[in-house]
């Protein structure tokens, strides 16, 4: 990895690195339907723009959705629903948000479009900054390793493509945490210029996304470790420094919070019987309160967990590690392992590689705690430290190990040109991407579902299909927000969810469960497991899990011929 260290070789691998990410993820949103949640996250982030009322705010903060609705500023003539109750109501997002897309207006691709493009830009930020904190851990020639890898891991390449809030939650914790430890690297002293950043950030990650709170405990145990540069002061010295300038920064950060809710100022909304009296006083931000209240009720689940063809009311402990072995590569694995004993083994990097896995592990630690387990986008935030772990392969001081041969860096370089094959392989379907240890995306379906393989993203490949076999019509199990009548697909619905007219079919399904009659059925991965019933009642599509797909689209949409 010589030629890594010549400047002009980083400059041109980097350029020609986000010239082919551009191409990738743009190549592949514009195929991509929009998926379960984007709808409420655009109606939400165009409202706040134009009305400056963050009501709609209640499960996610603003500014993510806010950003993401900036370039809709260009379509004057959409309408938002503000003269319907929807409006009105604590919840009712969903119905506000599918009235603005799907009926109010009906230039939908150009909106979604427009929409996920700020997101794209995010996710090219996580890379760059990404490309920075790796230099200044392990040297300048394990920045573009990292920022290769922060680009083409499949994960982060499937939702940052999306309008929703998972790519900004997980930039803006991944710079604050940046912004903190080079604080922390100054020892015996506050520096106001580095401290006002991670203050900053950490206003901005709060104000991404909710889940962005878990890291302030994160940061307090980072602060109390000794993993940074000594000074000439006694060490309960500086982790007093570290804890106050900390301390300091999260007051500071509400005010960004505040900020990004517009600087609301009015009455609080708690709904809970505990809260809900000091619903007489008003405050700032009341809607931020109201989503954490909100946000505590919803972390005891209310959705069916799927994992490795099981289900369970109350979630495992184990899903998110588990949901992280499936939908990884193997080369990041073994990677990751290497890197860890290696980086652990030598006393000149073990501190620095300390920080990244306490950062990742307590995430991890905390996302386990919730019984809602619906999707690995949920420690997203999670992997850029892993994959920062991993860059440390190219760490001068590793050079020795190993031998020659098989030195770290050589291994980096295989394992990273092996990352960008496997987004060059499994493209356009992203989000679908499973480990071929476990059967690849073909066999995603029967492990995890939900945003881990079917989100609703491939309904316009269906209609592709649909005219290139000369289908004329389907029986649609359809899962995902996005109207089939809007896109002129034709079908007979089948039980499904996110739609009304599928929703209400699961307890009157318009066939025989157990013998179905002929025709051509397509049925969305997550429908297959029929979510909104319990275990004993799963029974009907029960017909179909026992069979083999006669085709797919995509990954997430299964194709049963019936005669």
């Amino acid at each position: 990895m010589g030629m890594v260290n010549r400047p002009y070789f980083r400059v041109w691998a980097t350029v020609l690195a986000l010239l082919l990410y551009f191409w990738l993820a743009v190549g592949s949103l514009v195929g991509d339907s929009p998926t379960m949640d984007e709808q409420n996250h655009i109606a939400r982030g165009l409202a706040f723009l134009r009305t400056g009322d963050p009501r709609l705010s209640l499960e996610h903060p603003p500014l993510i959705n806010s950003l993401s609705a900036l370039p809709l500023l260009t379509m004057p003539e959409l309408r938002l629903p503000t003269d319907h109750p929807s409006w009105e109501r604590r919840e009712g997002w969903y119905e506000f948000a599918d009235l603005f897309l799907w009926q109010y207006n009906h230039d939908v691709g150009r909106v979604v479009f427009l929409a996920r493009l700020p997101i794209l830009l995010l996710a090219i930020a996580l890379a760059l900054a990404g490309y920075r904190f790796a230099g200044m851990l392990w040297g300048r020639v394990a920045a573009l390793p990292a920022l290769v890898l922060l680009l083409f891991e499949p994960n982060l390449l499937a939702h940052g493509r999306y309008a929703t809030t998972d790519m900004g939650g997980t930039l803006f914790t991944f710079l604050a945490t940046f912004c903190l430890w080079r604080l922390w690297q100054v020892p015996d002293r506050w520096n106001w210029r580095l401290w006002a950043a991670a203050a900053l950030c950490m206003g901005l990650a709060f104000g991404s996304k909710l889940s962005a709170l878990g890291f302030g405990a994160i940061w307090f145990v980072l602060a109390l470790l000794p993993l940074y540069d000594e000074g000439h002061g006694r060490r309960s010295r500086e982790i007093i420094l570290r804890i106050s300038q900390l301390a300091v920064a999260g007051v500071t950060a509400l005010v960004v919070v505040w900020v990004t809710f517009g600087l609301e100022w009015g009455s609080f909304k708690f709904i809970t019987a505990s809260l809900s009296p000091l619903n007489q006083w008003a405050g700032p931000m009341p809607t931020f309160w109201a989503g954490l209240e909100q946000i505590a009720l919803l972390s005891g689940g209310r959705a069916t967990a799927f994992l490795f063809g099981r289900f369970s009311e109350n979630g495992w402990a184990l899903y998110f590690p588990a949901a992280f072995v499936v939908k990884t590569p193997v080369v990041l694995i073994a990677l990751l392992g290497l890197s860890v004993v290696l980086l652990f083994k030598c006393s000149a990097t073990r501190s620095r590689a300390l920080f990244l896995v306490l950062t990742a592990a307590g995430f991890y630690l905390l996302a386990m705690q919730s019984a809602l387990n619906i999707g690995y986008r949920h420690v997203l935030p999670a992997l850029p430290y892993l994959l920062l772990l991993i860059a440390g392969l190219a760490s001068p001081e590793l050079s020795p190990m190993l031998g020659r041969r098989l030195s770290p860096r050589r291994l980096l370089a295989g394992g990273t040109l092996v990352v960008v094959l496997t987004a060059l392989w499994i493209y356009p379907h992203y989000l679908s991407y499973f480990s071929p240890a476990v059967g690849g995306p073909s066999n995603g379906y029967r492990i995890l579902t939900d945003s881990n393989v079917d989100w609703g993203q491939d309904l316009l490949r269906l209609k592709t299909w649909m005219t290139a076999n000369a289908v004329e019509s389907v029986k649609l199990g359809w899962f995902g927000t996005a109207d089939p009548q809007y896109y002129g697909l034709a079908h007979e619905p089948l039980p499904g969810l996110g739609r009304d007219r599928f929703f209400r079919l699961w307890w009157e399904p318009p066939f025989d469960p157990a013998d179905p009659e002929p025709g051509i059925y397509a049925i969305s991965a997550s429908s297959l497991w029929e979510p909104p019933l319990r275990v004993e009642e799963k029974k009907v599509y029960a017909w179909f899990r026992g069979r083999k797909p006669d085709a797919r689209v995509g990954y997430s949409i299964l194709i049963y011929y019936v005669r």
